[in-house]
């Protein structure tokens, strides 16, 4: 099908697209638009034929961690973009702020909570997630925990990197069992699972090892993934100033915005990528998208 619609000289910040009055300008298939103030039309090129983009619209979204820090700033840009959002944090309540700041995008949202070193708890949210009846195509494992810090490097104990390994790499991989299947069934989603550019510091080995761990796991399911529309590949945000990375990080949270979304937003069937989210900041989500397709394995 094909549309046309008349419109004013300006840029919508978001996506990065340029109109203008009195030009008619021409779009093949579907595309979403909105009216602003002073006859001003905002348009969005989300799942138009040829983009890079894919449209989320309605889609549920799950994002681990997703009350706070590098989670939260994901279930914000998704809203904007129109997916559902289920959020998972260490107890449902600690949702309820985000609940109220997404209130504003007009999705629907659900909250669950688990201690993610517990795997009874994880089957427990995940069997709560299918009693919502809900298709989760789209999955941010962002959830993570930092090690202790051995200043003395040889002394890191086994319980330190029990604890790294369960929350950093054997609950992510769980979740992504639990949702790939029914990806590949139906032939369409998008799974990111958050990894760290932590590199010589033995002092934090338990981390460290968890996320390489995490990394390696991605990236040997592409062989299995590249050439269909079920995407999984990494994404490192970078140093940032959230709990996680403390205070003396050099990065914003908000600097993970766009890059954090990319992996995910990206139509190009190509899995077992990394993706620096730092390396995005500043752009549009559409310019970020569009970079992305050039992110090799």
């Amino acid at each position: 099908m094909v549309h046309a619609i008349v419109c004013k000289m300006m840029k919508n910040t978001f996506t990065g697209v340029y109109m203008e009055w009195g030009t008619l300008w021409f779009f093949f298939g579907n595309f979403d638009y909105f009216s602003g103030s002073k006859g001003k039309i905002y348009f969005s090129a989300h799942g138009a034929k040829g983009s890079r983009m894919i449209e989320v619209k309605g889609k549920w979204c799950l994002v681990t961690g997703g009350c706070r820090g590098v989670g939260r700033l994901i279930a914000i840009e998704m809203a904007k973009l129109g997916a559902n959002l289920i959020l998972q944090g260490r107890d449902k309540s600690h949702a309820e702020k985000v609940i109220a700041e997404l209130a504003p995008y007009g999705v629907q949202v659900k909250a669950v909570g688990c201690n993610l070193e517990n795997e009874a708890e994880i089957d427990a949210a995940l069997a709560e997630i299918d009693s919502f009846g809900v298709q989760v195509d789209l999955v941010f494992n962002n959830a993570g925990l930092m090690s202790h810090y051995f200043s003395d490097y040889t002394t890191n104990t086994m319980d330190d990197f029990r604890q790294a390994m369960a929350v950093n790499f054997f609950a992510p991989i769980k979740i992504a069992y639990h949702f790939l299947p029914g990806m590949i069934k139906r032939g369409f989603g998008r799974m990111q699972l958050t990894t760290s550019g932590i590199a010589n510091e033995p002092e934090l080995a338990g981390y460290a090892c968890a996320k390489a761990a995490l990394t390696k796991f991605v990236k040997d399911f592409a062989c299995k993934l590249n050439g269909t529309d079920v995407m999984m590949n990494v994404m490192d945000p970078g140093w940032l100033r959230t709990d996680l990375g403390g205070p003396n990080a050099p990065n914003a949270p908000e600097t993970v915005v766009p890059g954090a979304l990319v992996s995910v937003l990206l139509d190009d069937k190509k899995s077992g990528r990394w993706f620096s989210a730092q390396d995005f900041t500043g752009k549009t989500v559409a310019d970020a998208v569009e970079a992305g397709k050039n992110v090799t394995a």
